[in-house]
């Protein structure tokens, strides 16, 4: 998992031509995998609430930043507000504590 960040923190490398340098290929190569994984992972590991709002794209920095808007958007705020009123409609009061405790 060398380099697995290198897609998120460098742009897109420029298509590679006839004159491209080894060291040109080395780098495009080694981005296109790092590129890949991060859009696996991040696809995999997302929240289910926001899989549907999130950008269909190939490039993984792309889906970050989609990531991001999207949770700092309202739907974070009705997803963050449905996990509390789903904690606060599950939990039940021992009657060990007065209000003011808290």
């Amino acid at each position: 998992l060398l380099d697995i960040d290198l897609a998120l923190s460098t742009d897109k490398p420029a298509a590679l031509t006839d004159t491209s340098s080894t060291e040109q290929r080395y780098f495009h190569k080694a981005w296109e995998r790092s590129n890949r994984l991060s859009l696996m992972f991040m696809r995999m590991t997302a929240a289910n609430n926001i899989k549907f709002t999130i950008l269909v794209t190939d490039n993984a920095k792309e889906l970050m930043k989609s990531v991001e808007n999207i949770s700092q958007s309202e739907s974070a705020d009705k997803s963050r507000a449905g996990t509390l009123m789903g904690t606060l409609t599950t939990i039940k009061y021992d009657g060990s504590r007065t209000m003011h405790e808290h």
